[in-house]
């Protein structure tokens, strides 16, 4: 592990530095391969699973009967885990719901915003050395509620053209019916332009590799949104003196499991607390299944000595991280001055799997520095803000006259004109 010591402001820049290739290097092979699947729809689909996947598939639709089958295969100990995580994942996202919002912004003149959700959208779904059958309820639960008509899954098959049957499982339970087995950049370029099978979508969710996530910003060249880029995940923590060294190595190794490009970080004000957690990663790691994987990600960790709170805040607002977990004497302070995370994990009892699977919750965050922009998935994600405008004839006379001055200064007459009209007519 990499141990800073006390790093100078100008080093910061290169110290939190992403272990990420470059686009150049990624988008090559994402254009080539959209540009097939646009012109060649499953036939390209099919050619590049065969290549990536190492399965030839004619079909990629998953059939009720391979459904039906999965259910019987999950046991009943995941199942009612699952269910208890929808349930809270149903909770929080449910009460993010608003009424409509309704303004008299002069008389006559009534405004209003109501919300619309989004018809189609995509779910991409991980499911490589770690099927990630969990994004399925952070996606498909608020979609379901926000009201989407039509939501589409797409997730890698394994060499034997199989799904996971647990991500079969989660998916039926949430409604989903349309599922596909794609994945990587053709599953993105399948949802952008729609294929033979495939049904075309209007907006894009769900995390992935570096390939993925270029994909998706390509696909918003195309008329799809997306929900971020989001990338290889990544954990911050803060940790003084009165953490719990274990605690917050289990935390770090629990994001490097996840791939060899994660990338996860330790700020601290107690040199003690980085030698007690760097000894604990290293006992931890030997029991780790998953063990290969997470040392190749920690050997992009970093361990951070800085001597006091503000400096720490400083920097983890310049880093920007997907997942901030925060176990100080003083978390209060982390609290209310951090202003760029995906989502906050608060307290020694609060470990970052608790927002992966079942606090409620969403996990899709935006990775590689974008919470400085991005907020992570929540409702709205799913749906539209519409504005509506009805104005009486007192409400053309008050504001009227206001709107003609301005698009006379801005040379627009046609503007003018259809208010003059109407003003005129009232004067008759």
């Amino acid at each position: 592990m990499n141990k800073i010591y006390k790093p100078k402001k100008e080093d910061w820049e290169s110290l939190l530095q992403r272990p990420t290739q470059t686009l150049e290097e990624i988008e090559l092979t994402v254009n080539e391969i959209f540009s097939e699947v646009r012109a060649k729809g499953d036939i390209a689909v099919s050619k590049y699973t065969d290549l990536f996947d190492g399965i030839k598939l004619n079909d990629f639709k998953v059939t009720i009967d391979e459904i039906e089958a999965a259910k019987k295969i999950v046991s009943s100990e995941l199942k009612n885990a699952i269910q208890l995580a929808k349930s809270n994942i149903e909770k929080f996202h449910g009460a993010q719901k608003t009424s409509r919002l309704e303004v008299t912004t002069s008389v006559g003149v009534e405004c209003w915003q109501e919300k619309r959700p989004i018809q189609k959208v995509g779910l991409y779904i991980p499911g490589g050395s770690a099927p990630l059958f969990s994004t399925i309820l952070m996606l498909a639960t608020p979609a379901n509620i926000a009201g989407c008509t039509e939501i589409v899954l797409c997730t890698p098959p394994n060499k034997n053209g199989e799904i996971n049957p647990v991500i079969l499982y989660t998916a039926a339970l949430c409604g989903v019916n349309k599922i596909f087995k794609i994945g990587g950049i053709q599953a993105i370029a399948a949802l952008t332009f729609g294929t033979e099978t495939v049904p075309k979508v209007y907006k894009i969710f769900g995390p992935g590799n570096q390939f993925v996530t270029v994909a998706k910003q390509l696909a918003t060249k195309f008329q799809v949104a997306i929900d971020m880029p989001a990338g290889p995940s990544e954990l911050l923590v803060v940790a003084d003196a009165t953490a719990d060294a274990a605690f917050v190595a289990s935390d770090l190794l629990s994001q490097a499991e996840h791939g060899s490009d994660s990338q996860v970080i330790l700020i601290s004000t107690s040199e003690k607390l980085i030698e007690a957690v760097e000894r604990e990663v290293e006992l931890q790691l030997e029991e780790l299944p998953r063990k290969e994987m997470a040392q190749k990600s920690i050997a992009n960790s970093k361990l951070i000595y800085v001597e006091d709170k503000e400096l720490a805040m400083e920097i983890i607002n310049e880093y920007g991280p997907e997942h901030f977990i925060v176990c100080t004497a003083d978390d209060d302070f982390y609290i209310e001055n951090v202003e760029n995370a995906g989502s906050v994990f608060i307290g020694n009892f609060t470990p970052e799997s608790a927002g992966d699977y079942a606090s409620g919750t969403n996990h899709t965050l935006p990775t590689n520095g974008y919470a400085k922009q991005y907020s992570g998935v929540n409702l709205d994600s799913f749906m539209k803000s519409m504005t509506f405008q009805k104005i009486s004839e007192e409400g053309i006379k008050n504001i009227g006259p206001s709107i003609e001055i301005m698009a006379e200064a801005e040379g627009l007459q046609a503007h003018k004109n259809a208010v003059t009209l109407r003003l005129n007519k009232l004067k008759k």
